[in-house]
Order: C-alpha cells, then structure tokens, then sequence
C-alpha cells in the first residue's frame, strides 16, 4: 500500500465513528469483558421467581390507588360513592324507590335500596359460587356491561363494589329476594363463610351493604365524615329527581358539627331545577322562572338534564354535575 493510501486510510478511521467502533470491536473479540459479566449477573437477579401473579382481589389491596385514586380522605369517600351508585343505578332503572344511608356510632356505614337485590343462585360459569359471591369477589363482574340489564350506570362497572370489599375490614351484604332473606360476610374482601338463607321474609326487598373502610389501608384515623357523606347524599337525591334518600347518623358523630341533621330526607322531584332554586334562593332574577329541560338519543346510551335562571345581582356560574361522580366542577 503507498504512502498515500495508508493517510487515506487513517483519515477515514479519524472520521468515522463506526469504523473506530469495528475496529475495537475486532481487537477486542474473543476476550471476555467486565460489560458481560454485569449483564449476566443483573440478568441472573431478574428470573420468573420474580413475576408476580396477584389473584382476586389482592391486586386492589396492593395499589389501591389504580382503582379509588389513592388512600386519602377523599378516596375513602369514593367506597361510598361506588356503593351508592349501586342504588342510584336500580332507581334509574325504574326498580328501586328508596336507599337509605345511615352512619353509626362504630364508624359502620350502612347503605340500603328496595331494588331488586343483588341475584344469589350459583353462577353459570362458577357453580359452586353464588352470583353474589363472584360480584363481591371478582374484578369485572357484574350486570352493567351491556344493556340488557341497565341502560345507564354510574361508578366503576364491575369493579366497584369488589373495590368497596377489598378495602374493607368488614363487609355485610344482606339481600331480600323473592321472599327471602340471605347474608354473607367478607373481611379485606375475603368470604366468612358461604351465603347464609336466613329464611322467608315479608315486605322487604334490596340489597343492604354494611361495611367500615379497612385501616390497614386508610390509616389508624380514617372515619367517614358526617359532613361529606350529608353533601354526597344530597347531591345524589338533586341527579334524580325521582328518587328519595334517608340519611341517617349517630348523634354522637354530630357533636360539634353544624348543619347536619341526625336525619332528614331528600326528595327533589325537579331534579337539578330543585338544586339550582335552592343554589340561588337568595338571589334576585331577571325572570322568575328557572328553565329546565332533558334530552336524550332514541337507542343510545345516556341523557343530558339541563336547567337555567339569570340572577341580577350576583355573579353567574356554570355547574356540572355528572351521575357516578362525587362531586360538579363549578365554573365562574
């Protein structure tokens, strides 16, 4: 090779990363390197030992975040708002005409409905289960996927009152159905025995689900508040003018607490017109009358409720409110 080529050659090395990169590979080939060795042992530490498979309800005690947002106040809160979307849904769906909440003295909450209850025979695909065991037991399971049941649903559609019994120390489910009365008990969502057919029963019918948030999971303080539970209840009587809610709370929990009744009822048969009198009551209108309205699609899924009054002398705001939600987004 000339003189020449040998510093054409040579350029080109000094140019090119890659060619610089074969060439230390090539002189490095066939000698072990320290780079191998770290790989081999960090593979070594990841094997199948390490793949983990969460079944029934582990997974939402694990990461109760991925389902109620978190372990604050707030996501405490939410196990009542999936509970009582249970309730809601049965109302809307033209069988249920009452649900009663009631909050006692041992941090229990027990929410109630005269719905059709909860289906207890054996479940087609788990036979020795009742279909009440596989509700309460088993992520996405329920009614609510399709519409041959409910036509509008609110909460997490079969998940929700599994979540509501994974994050509970305890968790009663009593259910009145064609004449008879049968109850199973849960602990962190675990079954306490098979359903139990405590016999027949007169003029009753629904579901009952009593249960206390787990402490395992919410912390050593974690209670209900008597005053969030009130706002949630009314809240939800305002989204359907057609159902009426007992509230119901220990007088011992209301010590030092203003505004919140031991009980009271919320019926609002104008709905959100209901709501939006009562939001506005104090203020002066451009017209008297609050217009209201709602609208849905012929064969589809869901509605939109609307109702509307211009005040004089206040400012105006913009509420949204949403059926499976805690709370509406107020706007300016």
């Amino acid at each position: 090779m000339s003189k020449q080529q040998k510093q054409n050659v040579k350029s080109k090395s000094a140019d090119d990363l890659f060619a610089a990169s074969e060439t230390k590979t090539s002189e490095t080939k066939g000698r072990p390197g320290r780079g191998s060795s770290r790989a081999s042992g960090a593979e070594a530490g990841y094997t199948a030992a390490d793949i983990e498979v969460l079944e029934g309800l582990e997974p939402v005690r694990r990461r109760p975040g991925m389902y109620i947002g978190g372990t604050d106040e707030k996501a405490l809160h939410h196990l009542f708002a999936e509970v009582i979307d249970n309730c809601m849904d049965e109302a809307l769906a033209g069988h249920a005409t009452f649900i009663v909440v009631e909050l006692a003295a041992d941090g229990f909450l027990t929410v109630t409905d005269n719905g059709r209850g909860i289906p207890v025979d054996p479940h087609p695909k788990f036979p020795k289960k009742s279909a009440l065991e596989v509700i309460m037991c088993t992520l996405h399971s329920g009614g609510k996927f399709d519409s041959k049941v409910y036509e509008t649903s609110g909460g997490l559609h079969g998940v929700g009152i599994s979540v509501v019994n994974a994050l509970s120390s305890r968790l009663e489910v009593e259910v009145a159905r064609s004449q008879n009365l049968y109850k199973m008990t849960f602990e962190r969502g675990h079954p306490k025995g098979k359903l139990e057919d405590l016999g027949r029963i007169a003029n009753r019918r629904g579901t009952t689900i009593r249960f206390k948030p787990d402490t395992e999971i919410f912390g050593a303080k974690a209670a209900f508040k008597p005053q969030r539970l009130f706002k949630m209840t009314r809240s939800k009587a305002y989204l359907f003018g057609g159902v009426e809610i007992r509230w119901r709370c220990a007088p011992e929990l209301l010590k030092g607490v203003d505004d919140i009744p031991a009980e009271a009822t919320f019926h609002f048969p104008g709905g959100l017109k209901d709501y939006l009198a009562a939001a506005i009551h104090k203020d002066t209108l451009v017209h008297p009358d609050i217009f209201s309205g709602k609208s849905g699609r012929n064969g589809a899924h869901g509605a939109c409720e609307w109702a509307v009054a211009w005040t004089a002398d206040a400012d105006g705001f913009l509420l949204l409110l949403q059926h499976g939600a805690d709370a509406g987004r107020r706007h300016p």
